[in-house]
């Protein structure tokens, strides 16, 4: 969330900026400082009222204490109309305020200026490129046909308990999956991230506070006898940890990873394009959440790409990186990488990962600040990372490793499963 006085102060440049996500941002802007201006009149008539209200309730006293009752008495019909006055004061400051915070909501990050202007993926902005595309037999199978042959993913049996998008791991698959998760955790905490096991549902608080509510209210599996929210992503509980914290500089930075299962309800996600592991609606993932001093964040960013960067070369998989355009751009991110694996069987690209930098946005709604060296209390910046998201890294590891004599396990991979092939 945008701070007001930023976009007071800022107004014309953030609306340049926004300009990138093919957003008009003049008309919200305008209607955030109209609400402001509307909460602070009111402010200054409700504290004008009490002040008048306090003043007359001692004089009230005053008057009693001398023996002048029927003086007394005139000045409490007045205190009457004045606290009347002043509770629907206080109602209004509320309305005023509501509107404010809900105008504000509506508001996505400003891009950093690195961020490509552009409509949609196509016009993402490539970066960098690694790793070879292995050349595959004719014969060769996508992962959704791979995972049948060699009965290792159940997708109709996930159909029956559950729906459409809930796959069922079985024998080596399962294990490869148990895999993947153990190796990302490994070489995360060796990075230094702290390893954390958070709620699987988080409350609503929570979910404004990194900017899920009110964006993808609709994408979110709602238990709305609790009024909880199945987690989309680890980046959600574990950046709630710090949510109302005031941190020292010396705390910077702060590093964490997690493994959770992921919900998403992935509505009007059709089409070929989303076939077996491609998007599902549970699904695995290792993230990477960070929470850094602002004059360092972009060098965190650069960091966590690195070490994405690493796991996948261990990995042996090709890849690229992609810089989001803005009209790409998620609706909290400053800035953000995608890394895509190559699906040699499918000829197309599978995005794997997405490395982000929210500044101060999310900071902003989570109430999350730090005092500087002057004492000065000031907003952190917070980041998130895939590392990784297991589904396409698995549909990745199946379609290019498959052999005529079945699928090779990538070598750092073989303690972790317990077997070097799958066949």
């Amino acid at each position: 969330m945008l701070q007001l006085h930023t976009i007071r102060e800022n107004k014309e440049s953030i609306i340049t900026a926004l300009q990138k996500r093919n957003i008009d941002a003049e008309p919200m802007l305008s209607k955030i400082i109209e609400l402001d201006e509307k909460r602070r009149s009111i402010q200054t008539e409700l504290d004008a009222t009490l002040a008048e209200s306090n003043k007359l309730s001692k004089e009230i006293g005053m008057l009693f204490k001398s023996g002048k009752a029927q003086e007394a008495n005139a000045l409490k019909e007045k205190t009457a109309g004045l606290k009347e006055a002043s509770k629907q004061l206080g109602d209004d400051l509320n309305a005023a305020a509501t509107a404010l915070q809900e105008q504000l909501y509506q508001i996505p990050n400003v891009p950093h200026e690195s961020v490509p202007a552009g409509n949609t993926d196509e016009d993402n902005e490539e970066i960098f490129r690694e790793g070879d595309i292995p050349v595959l037999e004719e014969d060769a199978l996508p992962h959704w046909e791979l995972a049948k042959k060699y009965n290792i993913i159940d997708f109709e049996l996930g159909v029956k308990v559950t729906g459409a998008g809930f796959p069922v791991y079985k024998g080596k698959g399962a294990r490869l999956q148990r895999a993947l998760i153990a190796y990302f955790l490994d070489k995360n905490t060796e990075a230094g991230y702290m390893e954390i096991q958070p709620p699987l549902m988080v409350n609503e608080a929570s979910g404004y506070g990194t900017g899920q509510l009110p964006d993808k209210e609709g994408q979110m599996y709602h238990a709305t006898a609790d009024d909880l929210y199945l987690i989309p992503t680890a980046e959600v509980p574990i950046t709630n940890l710090h949510r109302d914290d005031i941190l020292a500089e010396a705390d910077f930075p702060i590093k964490y990873t997690g493994y959770t299962p992921c919900f998403r309800r992935e509505a009007g996600s059709y089409g070929a394009h989303v076939r077996g592991l491609n998007r599902l609606h549970q699904f695995d993932k290792v993230e990477i959440v960070r929470m850094e001093h602002p004059n360092h964040s972009y060098a965190a960013l650069d960091e966590m790409v690195e070490h994405v960067k690493n796991i996948l070369r261990d990995l042996k998989l090709p890849y690229r990186i992609l810089r989001l355009c803005g009209g790409d751009l998620g609706f909290t991110s400053a800035l953000t990488y995608d890394f895509e694996v190559f699906s040699t069987a499918q000829d197309r690209w599978l995005e794997i990962s997405s490395v982000s930098n929210f500044e101060t946005f999310q900071a902003n709604r989570l109430k999350l600040r730090f005092k500087d060296e002057n004492g000065k209390s000031q907003l952190a910046h917070t980041l998130n990372g895939s590392a990784l998201a297991l589904p396409r890294v698995l549909a990745g590891i199946l379609e290019n490793c498959q052999t005529k004599d079945g699928i090779k396990i990538p070598d750092v991979l073989v303690p972790y499963c317990g077997f070097d092939t799958i066949a």
